[in-house]
């Protein structure tokens, strides 16, 4: 008889449950994805790369990837300053303003994108006074920029603000009696441990403006080659039966956003990394 015992797994339930989560992931997310690139092999290489470096191509993929840039750097800021002013002080209506935060998640799309055409519209309550200094927000890039900020700045939001909660106003009091002024403390002590966070609201934000288009169609005018985003340039390919185009579209905007967000991941490591334990 062996006296080799074996060894029992420290976690009950883990093949079981690796096998689940594996099954779940192939079904959800691998399958369709290994479809999307199946159905781009069926171009060839000449083909493929006639389709997206095209005119039109190329143009939404800047507006769509340069305005989600963008509109992820002014939440990055915005909502830095909304989750200090909610965390930090107390003022009446801050629950209420807490609450607001949360509308982008839970509103749809399409009553985003219609809501902010009409405040933005020339003859809107916001439009009509920015028409008469000669700045028209509607059916303009401007426009997406603004809906691309409006559905993001939650994503930055709540997940700082966890953070910053736990951050122990203690720390700050220690680096004032050590003779830091305000501005030192905020960006020598408060700071270094809130870039993880920063950067992963970063991410989420950019990658949800990228793949934005309810709220985006209403306001944006869809002009080709001015105001045209990717996503609706795959639902005009699949409405005229190019299958293949749009799956080839789909392809680059995969990859260019999986690209952009493992960079934001590796910077998101190194500053965990070098971020002091207090």
């Amino acid at each position: 008889m062996s006296t080799a015992v074996a060894r029992r797994s420290s976690l009950p339930g883990f093949g079981l449950s690796m096998g689940l989560t594996l099954t779940w992931l192939s079904v959800i997310i691998l399958i369709p994805l290994a479809a999307l690139f199946l159905k781009t092999f069926e171009l060839s290489f000449d083909q493929f790369w006639g389709i997206v470096t095209s005119r039109r191509t190329l143009n939404a993929l800047k507006i769509s990837f340069g305005l989600s840039f963008a509109a992820a750097l002014v939440n990055l800021v915005t909502g830095t300053i909304i989750v200090w002013a909610l965390v930090r002080y107390r003022f009446p209506g801050r629950r209420l303003f807490d609450a607001i935060v949360d509308i982008p998640f839970a509103l749809p799309t399409a009553v985003a994108g219609v809501a902010l055409t009409q405040l933005f519209a020339q003859k809107g309550w916001l439009g009509a006074p920015l028409a008469e200094l000669g700045i028209k927000v509607a059916f303009t890039p401007t426009g997406i920029f603004i809906a691309m900020i409006f559905i993001g700045i939650p994503f930055v939001v709540r997940t700082v603000q966890p953070v910053l909660i736990d951050l122990d106003p203690e720390i700050e009091e220690a680096a004032a009696s050590l003779g830091a002024n305000r501005w030192h403390t905020v960006f020598r002590v408060i700071l270094p441990g809130l870039i993880p966070a920063l950067l992963t609201g970063f991410a989420l934000a950019f990658a949800r403006a990228v793949g934005e288009y309810g709220s985006v169609i209403f306001i944006a005018g869809n002009l080709p080659n001015v105001s045209e985003i990717a996503p609706l340039l795959i639902v005009i390919r699949l409405s005229e039966f190019r299958y293949a185009d749009a799956t080839a579209i789909a392809v680059i905007m995969l990859l260019a956003s999986f690209l952009i967000i493992f960079v934001v991941n590796r910077l998101q490591r190194w500053a965990q990394n070098r971020t002091p334990v207090h």
